[in-house]
């Protein structure tokens, strides 16, 4: 299985670097499906998924293709899933994102699918490929979910929380503290990317790609 998980998607040379070793095809041969489903109940400028978009335009890909798990059918979806070479997971809310995975019924075909596409998450899309999604880390250092009550099952791909935006002026309580707290009550190991760094996974193995600043907890 391979992996690509990210705090804000395709930000610099070393994260296309490892994300093309991945694929192992040149740009002009790969194709991706962008699922913006996370970002559909994200209230306000868009402005951050624009730029990820704009990223992935930069990148020469053969052809990016746009599919909403919660808007459009199975039978379309999957096709234009099938098809592609990368499932670029956009980011937004990681509960909305879980639930409509599992809503849709993509839970069942990813792991098929994974056996030979490689998975592209972007914060949220990062997040839910773990065990779960802790509540208390999402009120906690997020500022989010503040409605829910109860935590809710990942897709449990990787063993480890994912804790995207260190640092970042937009998201003021994702700092080394903060985690710290959280970690100190967990056995699992948390990994905090800032948006120029990313963890490049394959089988079992995890490479921390970064032109910025990371944390691991726990390891």
């Amino acid at each position: 299985m391979k992996l690509l998980l990210t705090s804000s998607g395709i930000t610099n040379k070393s994260i296309a670097k490892a994300l093309f070793d991945l694929v192992g095809k040149n740009p002009q041969d790969t194709s991706l499906v962008f699922i913006p489903t996370a970002s559909n109940i994200e209230i306000g400028d868009k402005s951050w998924l624009i730029e990820d978009l704009v990223n992935l335009k930069k990148q020469n890909f053969k052809s990016i293709d746009i599919a909403d798990i919660s808007a459009i059918d199975q039978t379309i979806w999957k096709q234009k899933i099938e098809v592609a070479d990368i499932i670029f997971f956009e980011g937004g809310d990681n509960y909305h994102l879980m639930e409509w995975i599992n809503k849709s019924g993509l839970n069942l075909l990813l792991p098929e699918l994974l056996k030979n596409k490689v998975y592209v998450g972007v914060s949220a899309g990062s997040m839910v490929t773990g065990k779960s999604l802790n509540l208390s880390s999402s009120q906690l250092i997020y500022q989010e979910n503040l409605d829910r009550h109860e935590d809710l099952q990942g897709l449990n791909i990787t063993d480890f929380y994912f804790f995207p935006h260190l640092n970042s002026v937009h998201f003021p309580h994702v700092r080394q503290e903060n985690i710290k707290i959280f970690a100190d009550k967990q056995r699992d190991r948390i990994y905090a990317l800032d948006d120029n760094s990313a963890l490049k996974i394959e089988n079992n193995s995890i490479e921390v790609v970064s032109e910025g600043e990371w944390l691991v907890f726990n390891n």
